[in-house]
């Protein structure tokens, strides 16, 4: 569903994938092939909320803000299922971990790689290129090139799927009108 909210109305890219039961509300961009899977909340109502290019947000995520605090969410980004993202920065090439906190006014660093089930708390930043982990999550390495190709991968594979089900979405769509 995606709904106004006090005059802002989310702002999609073309040709963005928004899976079934997503909600999306307010003041929100998302941009061209970015992908939002099933059950995924982001509320617009507090602050904006900015979607890069190629950025695919997992299923049962939220994605929410707090006064004068965007979300921002750079191009290239991955974040995995059930991730909680509040007035954050995730610098592009980001991979956020399943089950990932990241609380307000955090930042993640280009090319960073968040282990699942991290908290990142509020105001913690993450140097480029680093492997965070834990509750609360600490630096623990710099990332290889194995690493980073493993990366590029899943973000492919992400642009890849979300383009074949919004093309299935639309085939849908004409089949039933």
């Amino acid at each position: 569903m995606i709904y106004e909210y006090k005059g802002k109305h989310p702002q999609i890219a073309e040709s963005a994938f928004i899976a079934d039961y997503v909600t999306i509300s307010g003041d929100v961009q998302i941009g061209e092939q970015s992908s939002i899977w099933f059950n995924t909340s982001i509320r617009g109502d507090v602050a904006p909320t900015i979607i890069g290019d190629r950025v695919n947000i997992q299923d049962n995520s939220v994605l929410h803000q707090s006064p004068n605090n965007s979300l921002i969410i750079e191009d290239d980004v991955t974040v995995g299922h059930m991730v909680i993202l509040h007035s954050a920065i995730i610098r592009k090439n980001a991979l956020i971990g399943m089950g990932t906190t990241i609380l307000d006014q955090a930042e993640i660093g280009e090319g960073s790689f968040i282990g699942a089930g991290s908290l990142i708390p509020q105001g913690k930043k993450i140097p480029p290129n680093s492997l965070a982990f834990g509750r609360p999550a600490k630096v623990i390495r710099q990332l290889t090139e194995d690493d980073l190709k493993d990366m590029t991968r899943i973000r492919r594979e992400y642009v890849e799927k979300g383009q074949y089900y919004k093309g299935q979405q639309e085939a849908n769509n004409k089949k039933n009108s």
